[in-house]
C-alpha cells in the first residue's frame, strides 16, 4: 500500500500564491437548476419545464418513492435550464439526465467500482496510477443517470480498506499537499522510486468529483496554486459543465487561468470535457435538424462555441473530450462520427470512449462490449487520421483496458475461437504498472457487458484480468478472482 501521511497536515500559502489569489474575481452564475422530482410531482417547476415528464412518467416515478426502487435514492435528479432547452430537441440528451423507472429494475453493480478506496492514501485522493485523482466536490450542475461516481453524488456509504463503512469524503488542501510532498520526498531520497510501492514522483493531479467547475473561481484557483506550489507538474480539470452550463467559462474564469499561467508557467493545464452526443454542442432548428451556414459548416450552440473558443484560444492549455458509450444515448456510429469530427474541428482532441462501468444498475445503461467496439470502429471509418485518436477503454480493477480488437472469423487451431475473439490490452496499471501492455484474449460473447461475461471463454490471459487479486492492507491476502465472483463488483 501507498505511504500514508499519519501526522497532522499543515499548510501555509506562499507569497507567490497569495499574490495570485488576490487577482481572482468572482462572478454570479444563474444556472436555473431544478433539483429532484418533487418540483415535477407537485407542479412547482417552472411552467415551461413541466412538460419534461409526461403524466405517465410522473406516475411511474412517484409510485417508486420510498421503495427499494426509488430512482432518486440510487442517483439524485438535477437539470439546468440550458440543458433542458437542448433536451427539447434531443431524445439522447433527455436520456442522459431524465430518470426512468426501468433504471432500478436490476440493481446489480458495485458501490465502489474498481475498489477505488484501496488506493486512497488520504481522504478524497486516489493514487492508483502514476497520477492522482481528487474528489473536490460531490455534485454537478446536472446529474447524468449513468454517472460513474453515483456512489459519491448519492452520498452512499462505502466499505473502506480497513473494513470500516463511511461515505466518501472530499479532498482538503492541507492533507493532499502533505501527502504529495511526503511521497515525492521519499521518491527523491530513494533514487527516483518510492521505497514501498516502486512508484515514481507524483507529478500529475486530476481535479474531479462531482464537477470542479461548480466551485467558485477562488476555490478552483486555491487548488491550482496549492498543487503548483507542492511540485505538481500537470493539472487536469475533469468537467461536464460546458455541456450543462457553458456560461460558467466566462471572462473572470478565463482571466484567472491566464494569471495562473503567468504565475506558474511551468505547470501544464488540461481540460477533460465530457460531451456524450453532438446534440450537446450543435445548434438545431425547430425541426430538429442541425443548423448549417452558407458554406455547409455545422453551427455550434452559441454559448458552447464561446466557451470552447475561450479555452482553445489559450494555446498553453489543452482541451480533450471523453465519453462512455451509453444505451439510447450515443450507441450510434453516425452520432459518434459527428461528435469526433466537430470536436477536432473546433481545436479539441478526442481522448477516450468508454464501455460502461459496473455501477449500481449498470445493466440499464451499458451496451455490450463488442457492440461498443463495433460502433466506435464504424464511426471512425469516416474520420481522418487526426480526428480518430480516441480509443475504446473498459476499466478493469487492474487498470484502464483497451478493447483492442474484435474479430469476426475463427482462428484455425485455437479452441474457443470458432466465432472470433476479443483482444484486451492493459493501457494503464496500478502502482508501478507491472502489467501495462499485456493482453488478454477471450472468445466472443455478443451479449457481454462486463468482464465476467467472458469468464467461461478465456483463451489467453497474460494480463491477469481473470485471475485478479485485490490489493489488501498487508499486500498479501487475495480476493476471489473476477471469474468466480457471484455478481459484478468493480471497475476503476
Amino acid at each position: 500500500m501507498e505511504y500514508i501521511v499519519r501526522t497532522k497536515a499543515t499548510y501555509t500559502q506562499t507569497e507567490r500564491e497569495k499574490a495570485f489569489l488576490e487577482t481572482v474575481e468572482e462572478t454570479r452564475h444563474e444556472r436555473e437548476i431544478v433539483t429532484g422530482l418533487a418540483p415535477f410531482f407537485n407542479e412547482r417547476a417552472p411552467e415551461d419545464m413541466m412538460s419534461f415528464y409526461s403524466n405517465d412518467e410522473v406516475v411511474s416515478l412517484r409510485v417508486l418513492k420510498g421503495t427499494d426502487r426509488d430512482v432518486e435514492k440510487r442517483m439524485p435528479v438535477k437539470i439546468t435550464r440550458h440543458y433542458f432547452e437542448l433536451a427539447q430537441k434531443s431524445e439522447p440528451i433527455k436520456r442522459i439526465v431524465k430518470p426512468s423507472a426501468d433504471e432500478t429494475m436490476d440493481m446489480a453493480g458495485s458501490e465502489d467500482p474498481g475498489n477505488q478506496m484501496d488506493y486512497s492514501p488520504v481522504e478524497g485522493l486516489l493514487h492508483k496510477y502514476e497520477m492522482g485523482l481528487m474528489y473536490v466536490v460531490s455534485t454537478c450542475s446536472a446529474h447524468c443517470r449513468f454517472c460513474y461516481r453515483e456512489e459519491l453524488i448519492a452520498r452512499k456509504e462505502v466499505e473502506r480498506h480497513d473494513g470500516t463503512v463511511a461515505k466518501k469524503g472530499l479532498a482538503k488542501i492541507p492533507d493532499v499537499t502533505a501527502y504529495i510532498l511526503e511521497h515525492n520526498r521519499l521518491v527523491e531520497e530513494n533514487g527516483g522510486l518510492h521505497p514501498e510501492t516502486g512508484r515514481e514522483k507524483l507529478r500529475e493531479i486530476l481535479l474531479s468529483g462531482g464537477d470542479p467547475m461548480v466551485l467558485n473561481n477562488m476555490k478552483i484557483a486555491a487548488w491550482l496554486s496549492a498543487l503548483a506550489e507542492s511540485g505538481i507538474e500537470s493539472i487536469r480539470i475533469g468537467t461536464k459543465e460546458m455541456a450543462f452550463y457553458p456560461k460558467r467559462f466566462d471572462g473572470p474564469f478565463l482571466d484567472m487561468l491566464d494569471r495562473f499561467h503567468e504565475t506558474y508557467p511551468q505547470v501544464g493545464l488540461h481540460f477533460m470535457l465530457h460531451f456524450e452526443h453532438p446534440d450537446e454542442i450543435l445548434a438545431k432548428d425547430d425541426d430538429g435538424n442541425y443548423v448549417k451556414d452558407e458554406k455547409g459548416f455545422l453551427q455550434w450552440v452559441p454559448d458552447t462555441w464561446e466557451a470552447m473558443r475561450g479555452l482553445i484560444s489559450r494555446g498553453w492549455l489543452t482541451v480533450e473530450n471523453q465519453s462512455p458509450i451509453i444505451k439510447g444515448v450515443n450507441d450510434d456510429y453516425k452520432a459518434l462520427r459527428i461528435l469526433q469530427r466537430e470536436f477536432k474541428r473546433m481545436g479539441g482532441e478526442n481522448h477516450y470512449f468508454f464501455c460502461g462501468r459496473d455501477i449500481v444498475a449498470y445493466k440499464a445503461f451499458n451496451v455490450p462490449i463488442e457492440t461498443a467496439w463495433q460502433t466506435l470502429n464504424e464511426s471512425q471509418k469516416g474520420l481522418s487520421g487526426i480526428e480518430n485518436h480516441a480509443r475504446l477503454s473498459i476499466t478493469h480493477y487492474k487498470g484502464k483496458t483497451e478493447v483492442n480488437a474484435v474479430t469476426n472469423e475463427p482462428i484455425p487451431g485455437l479452441k474457443g475461437a470458432e466465432n472470433g475473439v476479443v483482444i484486451f490490452k492493459l493501457l494503464r496499471n496500478a502502482a508501478d504498472a507491472p502489467d501495462r501492455g499485456k493482453v488478454c484474449i477471450v472468445g466472443r460473447n455478443p451479449d457481454a457487458v462486463w468482464f465476467d461475461d467472458y469468464a467461461d471463454r478465456v483463451l489467453f490471459d497474460e494480463a491477469g484480468l481473470f485471475d485478479y487479486t485485490r490489493v489488501t492492507e498487508d499486500g498479501k491476502a487475495p480476493a476471489m478472482p473476477v471469474s468466480s465472483m457471484p455478481q459484478i463488483n468493480g471497475c476503476g
